[in-house]
């Protein structure tokens, strides 16, 4: 019994004495186009189109849900820091899609098409719209007509 006691009591000094782990960096893979185009776009269009999309059995409530559960994550990304582009107004843009994210979780939860429907164009797409008027700089800007080739007209 004192040997055991005697080894557990320099096990515990052993691992006092042991340098403490570093938590892992935070490495952020993709560019923020590729976050947008390949995760957020395809994400939120479960939602906008959600009434010509509307789940129809278990397997594709389940999906749903994972998609909202990434839509509300992917928010938490573009937070994080060396995406961030600013702790002002990034973040409550990004909070809005946080927020969006967790509500249309939970009404996927539920299997409640009102009310994915009902947070989808003011909610959802207010998320979209303040975060791309403030950091897209020509987004809602009409592209100039491009001059037809001479000699086509």
């Amino acid at each position: 019994m004192r040997i055991l006691g005697l080894l557990l009591f320099m096990a515990g000094t052993a691992l006092a004495q042991a340098p403490a782990t570093q938590a892992p960096t935070v490495q952020p893979v993709g560019t923020m186009s590729e976050l947008m185009v390949d995760i957020i776009y395809p994400l939120s269009d479960a939602f906008f189109y959600i009434s010509t999309r509307t789940p129809k059995d278990e397997a594709e409530w389940s999906e749903l849900q994972g998609k909202a559960l990434m839509l509300a994550e992917a928010a938490n990304l573009l937070m994080m820091p060396g995406r961030a582009r600013d702790q002002d107004r990034w973040m409550q843009d990004s909070k809005l899609l946080l927020d969006a994210g967790a509500a249309a979780y939970k009404a996927a939860k539920a299997k409640d098409v009102d009310a994915l429907l009902a947070l989808t164009d003011p909610q959802l797409l207010a998320s979209c719209t303040t975060c791309h008027r403030n950091y897209r700089s020509a987004y809602g800007r009409r592209r100039p007509e491009q001059a037809s080739p001479p000699g086509t007209r």
